[in-house]
């Protein structure tokens, strides 16, 4: 079976969360890019609008209940050193209900609210391109 993002361009979404100047990373277990931190996300499902699906792995990663959510940008990431190839649309969120939690400890190890000026490292590529768009 094709696997999106190995054999051809995957469809992915992400969720730049932030609360008063702090932005919520989380560091990623699998690859793409095992280790780094990242902004919660995923594929989207078929069928299913990418808005929707923003939120939906967004609620399922962090324990938050999300609500308006606005789109930030359009990121697309060729990560040769997993051989993968995502088109992702980024949208961004400061309305939000709870407490972040890791609610997938098989996916993610580790999370924290973060200042924009104080970044844990290495970011993933796909953290860095709605940073661009989020901090110019």
């Amino acid at each position: 079976m094709a696997q999106p993002g190995r054999d051809f361009p995957g469809v992915g979404v992400g969720l730049v969360v932030t609360r008063q100047g702090r932005i919520l990373l989380y560091r990623r277990v699998n690859a793409p890019e095992a280790g780094f931190w990242n902004i919660v996300g995923g594929k989207v499902d078929a069928m299913e609008p990418a808005a929707n699906a923003a939120r939906r792995e967004a609620e399922e990663e962090t324990g938050l209940k999300i609500g308006r959510i606005d789109f930030l940008c359009v990121t697309e990431q060729i990560i040769e050193a997993d051989a993968q190839h995502w088109v992702s649309l980024i949208y961004r969120c400061e309305d939000f209900t709870g407490e972040a939690t890791l609610t997938e400890p098989d996916k993610l190890s580790e999370m924290g609210w973060f200042a924009l000026d104080a970044l844990p490292q290495p970011l993933s590529a796909f953290t860095k391109a709605a940073l661009h768009y989020l901090v110019p």
